[in-house]
């Protein structure tokens, strides 16, 4: 019970640097550390989980301080939920510009390039966490009192899955409606309202069909016909920004057998799309350094056709 509860909690947290990737969230100054404390410490619990929960049958102190775990287990999802509830609103105060829009499908988030703006409620959700912050400090300080084991944990790191836009669409049952507002929010702007490429972004907990939604909007016939050009692109872990290129520029029906270097393939790629409207989809988006997207971005911002999307999935 307390494992599951604290690999949810370091879901969320990585949930959030998934945001700040797609520089649609900005954290309060400092609070970037505090949540990459909160992380380390909850992986270093994490790794003595397994001893715990067995010495806790015959030690009174560990079953204690097990309870402990799980209260503020329990307290730093509500935190993080409330994370997700405050970009909720202050996106709804941006919606009365009916060119941005944020819309909640399932369990995850749809975001849809805003900035969290309202102070305030950053500066809650900061004190929030730091709050939290020291509640973990003094259950980590206690941990070490008790000598765990560490668990032993597999060197090899895991496998990726590739992932393609191919999908039987009969399969797929109740995610029409999801599927629906996706497709509204990629079509409904008109070209004179909003910037010449916006982002779009499904970020939420792993496993809960971001990729197979990505997929149904990829196919749909509305979504076919509106974008000129459409590229699926899995880009996964390790980020490379060569490989990434040249498969944007092979969606675009383009040969880049010949290209090596990041440059000369941007520039092709800028050829490419020269007139067009396109959707490209960036799926399985691990890399949290925004910055290297910046030199993608920019390139495909020239010379497209306004209404031109970025659609992006996290794991």
């Amino acid at each position: 019970m307390v494992d599951a509860l604290v690999s949810v909690v370091l879901e969320q947290l990585s949930s959030i640097f998934a945001q700040e990737v797609q520089q649609e969230v900005r954290l309060v100054a400092g609070v970037k550390n505090e949540v990459r404390k909160l992380e380390s410490n909850f992986q270093a619990i994490q790794d003595v989980l397994a001893d715990a929960e067995q010495r806790q049958l015959k030690e009174e102190s560990i079953k204690r301080w097990m309870g402990q775990l799980k209260d503020v287990s329990y307290d730093m999802d509500d935190v993080l939920d409330a994370w997700s509830t405050a970009i909720a609103k202050s996106q709804m105060k941006v919606n009365e510009h009916p060119h941005k829009t944020i819309k909640k499908v399932c369990s995850f988030m749809i975001f849809s390039c805003f900035c969290f703006r309202e102070v305030g409620l950053r500066c809650h959700v900061a004190r929030n966490i730091q709050t939290q912050n020291d509640r973990i400090d003094g259950i980590v300080s206690e941990k070490n009192t008790f000598n765990f084991k560490l668990s032993e944990r597999e060197t090899k790191l895991p496998e990726r899955k590739i992932t393609a836009s191919v999908i039987d669409a009969t399969e797929i049952k109740g995610r029409e409606k999801d599927k629906g507002t996706i497709v509204k929010m990629l079509l409904s702007e008109s070209s004179d309202q909003g910037p010449t490429l916006r982002t779009i972004s499904l970020v939420g907990m792993g496993g809960i069909g971001k990729t197979t939604l990505a997929q149904l909007v990829y196919n749909d016939h509305e979504v076919e016909t509106y974008f000129g050009k459409r590229i699926w692109v899995c880009v996964s872990d390790p980020f490379d920004e060569i490989r990434i290129a040249k498969a944007i520029h092979i969606g675009l029906n383009e040969s880049a057998h010949d290209l090596n270097e990041l440059q000369p393939l941007l520039e092709k790629i800028q050829e490419s799309i020269r007139g067009k409207r396109f959707l490209l989809i960036l799926d399985d988006v691990w890399n949290e350094d925004a910055t290297k997207w910046e030199q993608l971005k920019n390139s495909l911002k020239r010379g497209c056709l306004p209404g031109s999307r970025f659609l992006v999935t996290t794991p």
